[in-house]
């Protein structure tokens, strides 16, 4: 019997028992519970809320070594750290070790104050990060996408954008003053120049959203892997926008 008559078995079986979780198709992950689109989304608004609130619960790490950089620190001294022991943080790695079951795919900027495992408060394997600057995405990211999506059966892709880009900015900058930027600096240009032209009387938050826009539609419109499942309603692409100044993501759209 092959490994996908077996992994077909086990979802079927799933079924007629009467339970509610849905199976990985993929073979070597047929075990895995599928997250839905709505559950994930509700886990990554949690989490930021947790995070803008400054009660952060720290899943999946480990809580003695936190205690103890705070310990040795000038400042954070005295705060109750929550989270996993060493111990299960230990476990954990472990576990990590045999496979990965991320519920979220994340393609976002590099800019390091935007990391999205600490503002949507999340932990080892829990999230899949796709970063390069302006949150743009090529054959490499968009295959490191799919990956994700068939194989891991990641069903929630969000696009984060954030204020203040500054990808974004020089994109707009070159664009403005009609030359081109250093090195493969102008191949970021060329990828967020759609969403300049777009917004050419708007301020650089309306290009930064209109860029989070576009990268969602070319996601959706991916084939042969991405649109057959975003058509029909198994994988959702949705944008988002971070605020710098108050640690809030605004999910933009939820399509």
């Amino acid at each position: 019997m092959t490994k996908t008559r077996v992994a077909l078995l086990v979802i079927t079986a799933g079924v007629l028992s009467g339970s509610q979780v849905a199976y990985a198709a993929d073979p070597t992950h047929a075990d895995q519970p599928i997250v839905p689109p709505v559950e994930a989304m509700s886990r990554l608004k949690e989490g930021n809320q947790r995070y803008t609130s400054g009660n952060q619960q720290h899943p999946h790490e480990s809580s003695e070594e936190r205690a103890h950089v705070a310990t040795n620190s000038y400042e954070n001294a005295g705060m109750i750290f929550l989270g996993m022991t060493a111990t299960e943080a230990a476990k954990r790695r472990a576990e990590l070790a045999k496979s990965q079951h991320p519920f979220a795919i994340i393609v976002s900027c590099s800019d390091s104050r935007v990391p999205p495992e600490i503002v949507f408060d999340q932990g080892l394997g829990d999230l899949f990060v796709i970063r390069v600057a302006g949150n743009v995405i090529d054959d490499h990211s968009l295959g490191s996408i799919e990956y994700a999506v068939d194989h891991l059966a990641v069903r929630l892709i969000v696009v984060l954008g954030h204020q203040r880009c500054g990808a974004v900015k020089a994109a707009r900058d070159t664009i403005a003053a009609k030359t081109e930027a250093p090195g493969h600096i102008q191949s970021l240009v060329t990828a967020i120049r759609p969403a300049v032209e777009a917004t050419v009387h708007g301020d650089l938050e309306a290009t930064v959203k209109a860029n989070v826009k576009d990268v969602g539609q070319a996601l959706r419109s991916s084939t042969p892997i991405l649109k057959p499942k975003v058509d029909s309603g198994d994988v959702r692409v949705v944008g988002a926008y971070y605020s710098l100044d108050t640690g809030a993501v605004t999910f933009l759209d939820e399509k």
